[in-house]
């Protein structure tokens, strides 16, 4: 189930941390003891602290869709202490691109369907590729002592590009992971 992130717009996997119970219903409780009470009260704490610390996890969600994953980054430099914007941690957020086959020694572009403008920062470009026969699997980048086996990758405004020296094409999927964050 997607929830919104403390403060965000955006859905992600995230517990509610308030109103999770009613407390002026526990302090209405008419005849119960303050025992009672007061158990009802630790156990509103202890479920507020365990979605708090699950909320901070990175969730394992590797979609098509932009998603917030759970990572946070420190606050934005350009915001000083001082000024009127509150500094807060910044949201990561995770897409992942279906990029095909990999390229026959050249240059293969495909788009990411993101508005990507200066207030982003990428926190990690990675991705993997197989063949079709699910035999053979590489990282992406790929590095190897043989210059033109290298495989770079990068993300522009609008496409993932991957550039192969040699040709391999006998790698069918490939996919991509951006993680990034806005502001």
């Amino acid at each position: 189930m997607a929830y919104k992130a403390a403060g965000s717009q955006e859905k992600g996997m995230f517990l509610p941390t308030t109103s999770v119970w009613d407390t002026s219903t526990i302090n209405n409780l008419k005849g119960a003891s303050l025992e009672l009470k007061e158990l009802f009260i630790r156990l509103y704490r202890n479920i507020n602290d365990i979605a708090m610390q699950v909320n901070r996890k990175d969730s394992a969600v590797y979609g098509l869709d932009e998603f917030v994953c759970g990572q946070t980054f420190f606050p934005n430099p350009a915001y000083r202490s001082g000024s009127a914007v509150n500094p807060k941690p910044r949201q990561v957020y995770r897409k992942v691109v279906n990029f095909g086959t990999l390229p026959n020694a050249g240059t293969t572009n495909v788009a990411h369907g993101l508005t990507i403008n200066n207030t982003y920062s990428f926190t990690r470009i990675y991705g993997a590729a197989s063949d079709q026969a699910g035999s053979v699997y590489i990282p992406l980048p790929f590095s190897s002592p043989t210059l033109n086996q290298n495989i770079s990758l990068s993300v522009g405004t609008t496409n993932v590009t991957i550039t192969t020296g040699i040709n391999m094409s006998a790698f069918t999927v490939t996919y991509v992971v951006l993680e990034y964050m806005k502001v």
